[in-house]
């Protein structure tokens, strides 16, 4: 081998330790505002800590970004040389150094947690810290949060509240306006359907019309009874079976502790399509003793396979009666399934 060569090519790979900070730097990653970083607290100072995180200089956490709750001891939240998440929450300054928080890292996760309790239809301790006129304000989790007058069990005497701690669910989780409404009625409401049982047999009075039903106050809950469930045979209008105030016994069945929804019928309580229409005192005397009767076809599914069964008969027959074309056939699926939604929609509006 040529010795100039070999000396040539040691010369070409020297690199010197300016040469290595400079690599250093031009490889250096990279942090970014919002990042999580995991690092370990080495300095406490009065006004915060420094935490080494591996970047080209230590972050600095101040202590009013140690936690979401008045710290006293830092050191009690931020123990030395034990690996912890923080939330970059500043570019770098001249020296490298990065701004780092738990408090908004522990925001954040609130923030997640919460929406997810909310999508789970699940309740919370709601603390009430203020009141106004138009309900009262609280905290849930360290987040700020407001119960309306009207979604509070009491709503007459707000002032004895203050400092309680109230059982709610959400009506509103909204992250980007910093929005949190929630309701005591809705949670009451939720623990009392818990109670509920299917099939069960319930006196209610009926408290409103819609198109597709009427809704019926039981013990304070409110249940819809779908203009389908009111008899087997078809009705022209709610109001002619019914009348606002009146006493009625229906039964349970479906309930949807998600949706903090209540189905309820009258129909199931017929010996025949139509009773109800032609003898409404008869089906409700004997109510108690008819729901004994069907309540087992209730439980096992059969009501409902059987009005299944029925509904995909009639249609089969409709459809070997009067033959349309294709085109009309799929509007009238469509007409169908616009109408469905709608009454869905209007159900969850209204309930």
């Amino acid at each position: 081998m040529n010795p100039d060569a070999t000396r040539s090519e040691n010369q070409n790979l020297s690199f010197s330790s300016d040469d290595f900070a400079k690599a250093l730097d031009n490889h250096d990653y990279q942090y970014e505002k919002g990042q999580v970083v995991k690092g370990k607290v080495f300095k406490y100072e009065s006004d915060g800590a420094y935490v080494d995180f591996g970047g080209k200089a230590p972050g600095f956490i101040p202590n009013d970004e140690v936690s979401v709750g008045r710290v006293a001891d830092i050191s009690q939240f931020l123990p030395q040389d034990e690996e912890l998440e923080f939330l970059v929450i500043s570019y770098p300054d001249s020296d490298g150094q990065l701004k780092l928080s738990r408090r908004l890292l522990e925001i954040k996760k609130t923030w997640d947690q919460l929406s997810k309790t909310a999508e789970q239809g699940k309740s919370v301790q709601f603390r009430v810290t203020g009141i106004n006129k138009g309900g009262v304000l609280g905290e849930v989790e360290g987040l700020r949060g407001f119960i309306p007058r009207s979604h509070l069990a009491q709503q007459n005497n707000m002032d004895s509240l203050m400092g309680q701690l109230l059982t709610a669910t959400f009506l509103e989780v909204d992250r980007e306006r910093k929005r949190l409404v929630l309701s005591q009625r809705e949670a009451s409401r939720a623990d009392a359907i818990r109670d509920l049982k299917l099939g069960a047999l319930m006196e209610g009075k009926v408290v409103n019309f819609k198109q597709y039903g009427v809704f019926v106050d039981i013990d304070g809950l409110t249940g819809l009874l779908h203009i389908k469930e009111v008899s087997d045979k078809p009705i022209a209008s709610i109001q002619s079976v019914f009348q606002i105030g009146q006493q009625i016994k229906v039964m349970v069945i479906n309930i949807d502790e998600f949706k903090n929804r209540i189905s309820l019928s009258t129909k199931i309580l017929e010996n025949y399509g139509g009773e109800l229409l032609e003898n409404f005192a008869e089906v409700m005397n004997n109510a108690e003793e008819r729901a004994e009767k069907v309540r087992d076809k209730l439980l096992s599914g059969e009501y409902f396979a059987k009005q299944k069964k029925e509904k995909e008969e009639k249609i089969a027959n409709q459809s070997e009666a009067q033959p349309v074309a294709e085109s009309q056939s799929t509007e009238t699926t469509e007409t169908t399934e616009t109408t469905e939604v709608t009454e869905i929609t209007e159900v969850t509006e209204n309930a």
